[in-house]
This record gives C-alpha cells, sequence and structure tokens, in this order.
C-alpha cells in the first residue's frame, strides 16, 4: 500500500501550531473533515481521542501517529502536519513531537489501518527523512518526498562473506502497533547493511504475521526477541538469543545484531522474564506480566458473575429449574478459576509453558486457602497469594532450568520431564502451605471480618472512594484497581461493593451527556452530537465515553466526574443496593438488590456532575 494514496495535498497542513497531542488531533481530524471519506468529524476525533489514552503513539524522531478505527469514515484516510513549536509526547527517545500522521481506517476493515501503519513505519523509521519531512515548505514538497521515498529502489545489499548467516527475529508491543513494525524495519534494514538474512515475525493487532517455524529456528544462527509485551518464547530453548525491547530495537538495531554476530548471546534455557536490570525496567517488567494474568482471569470474572446473574433471573421469572442450576453452577465454577488463572499466566509470562502448571497449583492452593482461625475454617490468601503464587512460580521455574546442575545427556529427557515439574511443584507447595497461605490468610480473614462488621460511616465511605477512584483516568491504572476490588469484594459475596464500583463507573458519560443537554452553551457543536452514544456508554457501564471531554478539559471534567461518581457510590450503600455480577449496567436491573435505588443513585450523580460542569466551564463564545 502506497502512502500517497491515502495522503492528498488538503489533507497536510505545514507550520501548524497545536499547544499538546489532544489540541493536534483536532487539527489533523479538522484537516480530515474536508475529505469526503469522513461522515462523522466529532465521532472521528473522539474516537481517536479515545485511542490516545491508551498511550503508544509517540515514535520517536519528532514523530506521532495517533489512529483509530471507527465508524465515523467511509474509507481509509491520512492526513499529516508539521509544528513550528515540537510538544512533549512520551516518546522513546525523548524527543518532542514535531510531524504527525493521523489514521483513520473504517471500522470493518480490520487489518487496514495495520498496514497504513506498517507501510509508515517502513518510510519513518529513517530519522533524516523524518527531518527533511519536518523541514519541508510547501504540502506539495511535503507529499513529493514520501512519493519519493516509495519509488526509490531498495540499495543492494552487502553481501555475506565467509559461512551464510541466518537469523530470526520477533518484534511486538502492547498494543500490536506502530512499535511491532518500526522494530521489524529498522531489524530488517540492518540486517540488509551486513548482507545478512533475517526473517521477522510481527505480533501486531491483527495477528501474528510471517511465523517463525520449527525448520527455521533449528537452522538459525540466533534470535532476536524485541517485544515489549510477552510472546511464546519456549519454541528458542537451546538458541541463542537476544532479549530486548522494541524500543531498542528501533534505537540501535545495529547493536543487536552484533551482538548475535559477535557470539555473546546466551543460550536460552526457558524464561526471558525477570532477567537482573535496574530498578524502573524491572519494575516495569513486573507490571506487564501482572497486567498479562489479569486480562486473562477478567473474563472468567465477567462471564462467571454474569452466568450467575442469569441465574437468579430465572429465578425471578419462575423459569426452569434445571437451567437455573446450571448457569449458577457453570458461574460459580468459573469465579472458582479466577486465582489459578491469573497465577498460571503471570507464572507462563515469565517462565514459559512450563511454568504454566506449578502457577496454576499455586493458584488454586490460593484460592484452598489453609487453617487460619481456631474453628479450623479454610480461609483463602485470595489475589494476594495467586499473585505471590504467579510470580514466585515463573522466578523458580527460571532458576531450575538455568542454574541448576546439568545431567548427563542421555539423562537430560528425566530433567525436563520429572525433575523440573516436581522441583517447582513442591516449591510452589511449600511457599503456599506453610509461609503465603497462613499469613495471608491471616490477613484476608481480618479484612473479609472487617469489610462484613462495616456498618454505617465507614461502609458509605468505601462506596464513596471507590465510586470516586472509578472517575479518575478513565480505564487506567486507578480505575483497573477500583474495578478489581469491586470483583474480588463480590467473590466474597459483598455485592454492595460492586455495586458502588459499578455506578461510579457509570456516571462519567452520563454526567457530560447530561451537562451537554442542560448547558448547551458550555460545549461545541461537536460535543453536544456525541449525547446519544454518551447515554448508551454510560448506562452500559463504559466509563471512556467521558474520555475526550477530560482530555480537552482535565481540570473541570474530571473533578466533576469524580465527584458524581463518589456520590453515586455513597447511595448505592446507603440504599442497599447490590450488585450481582461485575459488567452489564443498566442490563443487570432486573437481577439487582434495589434496582430503583441503583437508578437514582447513577441519576443523582450524574446530575451533580452536570451542575458542576455547568457552573465551572465557562460559554463557548467567552472561549
Amino acid at each position: 500500500m502506497q502512502i500517497t494514496d491515502l495522503l492528498q495535498l488538503p489533507q497536510i497542513r505545514l507550520h501548524s501550531t497545536a499547544a499538546d497531542l489532544p489540541a493536534a488531533v483536532h487539527t489533523l481530524c479538522g484537516l480530515l473533515a474536508q475529505d469526503d471519506a469522513v461522515q462523522d468529524a466529532a465521532l472521528l476525533e473522539q474516537d481517536v481521542l479515545a485511542r490516545l489514552a491508551q498511550g503508544c503513539v509517540c515514535m520517536g524522531n519528532g514523530l506521532a501517529v495517533p489512529h483509530a478505527k471507527t465508524t465515523a469514515v467511509r474509507r481509509a484516510a491520512l492526513a499529516a502536519i508539521t509544528l513550528d513549536k515540537p510538544i512533549c509526547c512520551s516518546t522513546p527517545d525523548g524527543e518532542p513531537v514535531d510531524l504527525l500522521f493521523l489514521i483513520a481506517a473504517p471500522e470493518g476493515e480490520n487489518d487496514l489501518h495495520i498496514a497504513v501503519l506498517a507501510a509508515l513505519a517502513g518510510l519513518l523509521v529513517d530519522k533524516d527523512f523524518c527531518r527533511t519531512l519536518a523541514a519541508a515548505q510547501t504540502p506539495e514538497q511535503f507529499r513529493a518526498c514520501i512519493a519519493e521515498k516509495e519509488t526509490a529502489a531498495q540499495p543492494e545489499p552487502k553481501r555475506p562473506t565467509g559461512r551464510h548467516i541466518r537469523l530470526l527475529a520477533v518484534t511486538a508491543c502492547p498494543n500490536g502497533l506502530a512499535h511491532t513494525y518500526m522494530a521489524a524495519e529498522a531489524l530488517q534494514k540492518s540486517a540488509d547493511k551486513y548482507g545478512i538474512a533475517i526473517k521477522i515475525e510481527t505480533n501486531g493487532a491483527g495477528g501474528t504475521e510471517n511465523e517463525l517455524t520449527p525448520a527455521d529456528i533449528a537452522e538459525a544462527d540466533g534470535i532476536i526477541v524485541a517485544v515489549n509485551r510477552a510472546v511464546p518464547t519456549a519454541r528458542f530453548v537451546g538458541k541463542k538469543v537476544v532479549n530486548a525491547s522494541a524500543d531498542e530495537a528501533i534505537r540501535e538495531p545495529e547493536k543487536l545484531l552484533e551482538k548475535v554476530l559477535s557470539g555473546k548471546a546466551e543460550v536460552y534455557r526457558g524464561g526471558e522474564a525477570m532477567r537482573n536490570r535496574n530498578h524502573a525496567e524491572l519494575v516495569n517488567e513486573a507490571y506487564r506480566h501482572l497486567m498479562y494474568g489479569i486480562s486473562r482471569f477478567i473474563p472468567f470474572v465477567v462471564a462467571g458473575g454474569i452466568s450467575m446473574a442469569l441465574a437468579m433471573l430465572v429465578v425471578h421469572l419462575n423459569g426452569p429449574a434445571t437451567l437455573a442450576v446450571m448457569l449458577n453452577t457453570v458461574g460459580q465454577a468459573a469465579m472458582a478459576m479466577i486465582y489459578p488463572v491469573l497465577a498460571a499466566f503471570i507464572a507462563a509470562s515469565i517462565g514459559d509453558t512450563a511454568a504454566f502448571m506449578p502457577g496454576l497449583m499455586g493458584g488454586y492452593l490460593a484460592q484452598m486457602g489453609t487453617t487460619v482461625h481456631s474453628e479450623s475454617s479454610w480461609i483463602s490468601s485470595g489475589f494476594g497469594g495467586a499473585l505471590i503464587a504467579g510470580f514466585a512460580a515463573g522466578i523458580l521455574l527460571r532458576f531450575l532450568t538455568t542454574r541448576c546442575p546439568k545431567l548427563p545427556k542421555d539423562l537430560d529427557h528425566i530433567r525436563t520431564s520429572l525433575l523440573v515439574p516436581l522441583g517447582s511443584l513442591l516449591g510452589i507447595g511449600a511457599l503456599m502451605v506453610f509461609l503465603v497461605n497462613p499469613v495471608l490468610g491471616q490477613v484476608n480473614y481480618w479484612l473479609d471480618t472487617t469489610l462484613n462488621s462495616m456498618r454505617g460511616g465507614s461502609r458509605l465511605l468505601l462506596g464513596c472512594v471507590l465510586g470516586g477512584l472509578m472517575a479518575t483516568d478513565y480505564g487506567g491504572p486507578i480505575n483497573k484497581a477500583a474495578y478489581v476490588t469491586g470483583t474480588l469484594a463480590l467473590v466474597g459475596g459483598q455485592q454492595d461493593v460492586m455495586a458502588a464500583v459499578m455506578a461510579g463507573g457509570m456516571v462519567p458519560p452520563l454526567g457530560v451527556a447530561l451537562a451537554c443537554l442542560l448547558f448547551p452553551e458550555k460545549f461545541t457543536r461537536e460535543e453536544r452530537r456525541t449525547v446519544p452514544q454518551n447515554l448508551v456508554m454510560g448506562a452500559s457501564f463504559v466509563t471512556e465515553g467521558a474520555l475526550p471531554f477530560a482530555l480537552k478539559d482535565p481540570f473541570r471534567v474530571v473533578p466533576a466526574c469524580m465527584a458524581g461518581s463518589a456520590l453515586a457510590g455513597y447511595l448505592t450503600v446507603l440504599v442497599n443496593c447490590a450488585c450481582p455480577a461485575p459488567h452489564g449496567g443498566i442490563f443487570l436491573l432486573a437481577v439487582m438488590g434495589n434496582p430503583a435505588g441503583f437508578v437514582v443513585a447513577n441519576a443523582a450523580g450524574a446530575l451533580l456532575t452536570a451542575l458542576i460542569l455547568g457552573l465551572t466551564k465557562r460559554d463557548i463564545a467567552q472561549g
């Protein structure tokens, strides 16, 4: 795909100005609004800003590529701007941004925006070329530079001397978008420079492309794993592997190739993670493994909770008893799996497939718990126990496969098939039974007792705080922490806490929609057009509907939403609302405890948010 097929002259603006990234997106969307491919410019901007909140659009070399799949466009379209005054952005190289491309792809074209990103990445990985574009004086010159770059013949690669060298690489980033392809392009160009054959597997948002086969791996002289998230690496055991981030591959691809060619790469024995690195890198990596596990256990919570809620609905409607029993049994089984699944996938992210078993068993032991009270009741070590089990299993497996004495080659199969599984299982079992479960079991027993005993003001305060936290960062870490707290409370039968969390997440989009209706003079026409979709998103418990408003005016919108969400959380506890599932919004009203109270709590929270916005925002005519 040619970039110049999508980028037309009216969609190029040079020497522009923007206060920040959202403002630059506004300018880019304004340029695309002139293209007949765009049918709803306001929706396009909202979708791009929502994607912007997930990060990974600032690529380095002064470049940012905001993008979105959206129903606002009929076909793919591109816009580009250069800025006289660069804007700050979290880039891999720390350079501010002065060159931006916006990609708008239609919702139905699942891989189109990825293909455009890959094509852009291939062009813009060259820092000198980025500077040439930023210095262009006219849109015609800007587009001509891209056309020349696209049509330029590839330089003849240097021929290798001596034995033929074959390398492999894997690239991936959290969202599977630009960094994935920019890293692949940088490695490919460096390999061409050295005259080395290289095959690169990209783990993009559209799936794995150019997948490495067992034959490729068997013939490889070395493998570069340049990723910012977990990818399968057990297949590389026994090969020389260089581990790096996708950002490192973009900045210093030749350094990675030289490490492989110099013979300094270590033979991979299994488990790429938790290596000895500086504190910041270690924290980031631990967070990545944690989110990998959480992303796998959340579906069990959601599906299991809704299944149990459906069982209650069937009973409420006097439906078939066998159906209600089946739904409840399946839901409870799913909920019982959340701690084993969490621990197993954290362990596998750290120590590969072999760590899955001890991680799973550690999570199961966390679920089972141990005797921690004089009445010999069994109390689960719960979420904390599962986290410890997952990380411990991954690190233990890594130790057993890389640090333990080797057996003679003829007996090596005993090591992998018996000694390592048995040693890892017994090690995690001893850790959980003798240390983790007794200690965290006591803590969980105290927390459970405290939560059950909370009445009056203290329980109301809990609902207020959790509701407010749901409106802080719209799907970010604080919002996720509050949500996980609600789901864990739900597992423990504290349905009022889950109701407070759900109300807190529903209020922000409902509140901004109500503000647009009550105070139209405070909002632009494009903002007012989002009212229907925000009402639907709020009712469905999709907090991100308020995100574009928060990004555009954070100092007014965020406090207003937090106040409304805190009030809603407070009121749900006050009127004894009970939510039996972790997702669904108003679609769970039929099975909620005090559904009328839940509706009133949401209405009050949304009204408070709208009133605060009406009082604090200035009229559009006044700026």
